[in-house]
């Protein structure tokens, strides 16, 4: 779905008719996008669910509307999954908008062996701040981006979940650049779920590539440069989406 009203979250969308947009979405709309009676936006839960809105008044932190008929927008297919090894700095949170701007569905965590940044625990306060950022990052800018829907961020997962989740995949890649394969020679299926690994700055250790092998997956290769972390999933995910989505 294409759209270039800018989009706020609701969940519950409002019924059909007179509503209100307040909240930190409502001061968003109201004090810093600034938008005025008779303007129109989208409204989404974040799983698909959609319905237009006008402007019909503008208070203090909120916004007053009247609300069109909600719909449902079909899941994107294929599920394209990038598994993205921790990072440094801010570059974590770039990666995080730059895959969901692009469309993909799922963002895992993965606290592969050479990375530096480190959550500590999956359960433990560092690591759920830590999502708590990644998740905002992608709420963020999957509104920039108009979606509806938005990516699941799933929880800190260890190199055996990430074996579990490339196996029950129909399609698994672990970008590695010494792999001979370049991934955009494909081929890659045009429905079920298409999962990429991403490892940290230090690459991937060959104990982890043959575990991912083991399961299925196919080690691949971007191009001839050697691209940073934040990037790589990115560029991964736009050569998916020209071969699958894009191509419609």
């Amino acid at each position: 779905m294409a759209t270039s009203k800018p989009v706020f979250y609701a969940n519950p969308i409002p019924p059909r008719g007179a509503g209100v947009l307040d909240g930190p979405e409502g001061h968003h709309a109201a004090r810093v996008r600034r938008l005025r009676v008779s303007e129109q936006l989208l409204l989404t839960d974040g799983h698909g669910r959609y319905a237009s809105a006008t402007v019909t008044a503008v208070l203090r932190d909120r916004l007053v509307l009247e609300v069109g008929e909600a719909a449902e927008h079909a899941v994107p297919s294929p599920r394209i999954v990038v598994v993205q090894a921790l990072a440094k700095g801010d570059r974590a949170e770039r990666a995080v908008e730059l895959l969901t701007e692009l469309g993909v569905d799922e963002i895992v965590p993965w606290a592969a062996q050479r990375c530096i940044a480190r959550w500590g625990e999956p359960d433990g306060d560092k690591a759920q701040k830590a999502l708590a950022r990644w998740s905002d990052t992608a709420r963020e800018a999957a509104k920039q981006s108009r979606r509806v829907h938005f990516p699941r961020i799933a929880p800190l997962a260890g190199t055996v979940e990430v074996a579990q989740l490339l196996q029950a995949s129909d399609s698994a890649f672990v970008l590695y650049e010494s792999a001979l394969r370049r991934f955009a020679s494909g081929p890659f299926p045009s429905c079920g779920q298409i999962a990429v690994v991403v490892g940290p700055e230090g690459g991937i250790t060959e104990t982890e590539l043959e575990t991912f092998s083991e399961v299925g997956a196919t080690a691949v290769r971007l191009g001839d440069q050697v691209l940073r972390t934040s990037t790589a999933g990115a560029a991964a995910a736009a050569v998916l989406l020209a071969h699958t989505r894009w191509r419609g």
